[in-house]
């Protein structure tokens, strides 16, 4: 399914990772230590599958939105970081759940649970890591916030099923996927940072200006991670180039594509395909050759904008540079 691929839009450069973190990458270390205690667990089989899924870091972008947005209120972080390792550990179980269902062979780069040890060891193993999630957070002592989570947990599960059901459905809507995207992605960013608020005692004001700063951010996000399925290398991006397509889901650039192709059923073809690698292959070019992909950055620009106003009222700290600069991150990102 090789395709040539448009170029991205020109940008400034991406900030780095290092400058956004600075201002919690002390707590950010705490929170690595407190993940990585997990694997020290009696059970060895246990301790060395835990080890697998949490030796590969990721970036760590949800639980560094958390401790930035428990930065506007005096406090002395703890609950912060217990938080912000409870959001980095369920979004890892739904990682798992994610290429357990997908049969993906790969994340970031290296073997899943599930293509190493089997779906049932998988699917045992993010059941795990929700429930340690969960008892993290009622750790913090925090019942608007415990509610919260466990509002997260049935938003990413619905997510997860409404991809299921409409999965190779060649009908699929802008309106189905961006409730799919909040759902499977927004959701957690919008956790993340509310919460981060709610749990520093900031005011409602700042808990509902950073709660919409981390929906909108979220949803830019999953909109560049869809573009990058398209425009993206596999190294990079740690999975097969068009594999949402091959899954039979259509993402924003394809339902972009096939808004202003309504003859062509090239898009339509490809979902409901279930594999044909020529459907696949002649979808991914016409959607890389199009401007449909310059028109989904667009849309995440517009969302990157939104996130922007919502930090306007709170006060300059380096925090708030770097929830600007993550904005910036997001959208640049080319992984």
């Amino acid at each position: 399914m090789s395709a040539e691929r448009s170029a991205p839009p020109r940008r400034a450069p991406s900030p780095s990772i290092g400058s956004i973190y600075a201002p919690v990458q002390g707590q950010l270390a705490r929170v690595d230590d407190r993940l990585r205690g997990l694997v020290k667990v009696e059970f060895s089989y246990l301790s060395g599958l835990l080890d697998h899924v949490l030796e590969s870091k990721g970036k760590r972008v949800r639980p560094v939105i958390t401790l930035l947005a428990a930065s506007f209120h005096p406090n002395d972080g703890k609950n912060a970081e217990i938080m912000a390792a409870a959001v980095e550990l369920l979004h890892i179980a739904t990682l798992i759940h994610d290429d357990t269902v997908d049969n993906s062979a790969l994340r970031r780069g290296k073997a899943t649970v599930s293509n190493l040890w089997g779906k049932d060891i998988a699917v045992v193993l993010g059941d795990y890591l929700f429930a340690t999630s969960a008892t993290f957070v009622c750790d913090t002592g925090n019942i608007r916030v415990i509610r919260r989570f466990a509002e997260t947990i049935m938003e990413l599960s619905s997510g997860e099923l409404h991809e299921m059901v409409v999965a190779h459905d060649p009908k699929q809507t802008r309106d189905q996927y961006l409730e799919r995207i909040y759902d499977k992605t927004a959701s957690l960013f919008t956790t993340a940072s509310e919460s981060g608020a709610l749990l520093s005692g900031a005011s409602e004001e700042t808990a509902t200006a950073l709660k919409k700063y981390g929906y909108n951010l979220g949803m830019a996000f999953q909109i560049v991670d869809d573009i990058l399925d398209f425009e993206g290398n596999a190294q990079d991006v740690g999975k097969p180039v068009g594999s949402d397509l091959l899954h039979g889901l259509m993402t924003l650039p394809a339902l972009l594509y096939a808004e202003g192709h309504p003859g062509d059923g090239l898009v339509q073809d490809a979902v409901a395909s279930r594999g044909d690698a020529k459907a696949l292959d002649t979808a991914l070019r016409a959607i890389a050759a199009s401007p449909a992909v310059g028109k989904a950055y667009a849309v995440a620009e517009d969302y990157g904008q939104k996130a922007l106003v919502c930090l306007g009222g709170l006060p300059d700290i380096p925090a708030r540079g770097s929830l600007e600069d993550m904005v910036a991150y997001v959208l640049t990102r080319r992984a």
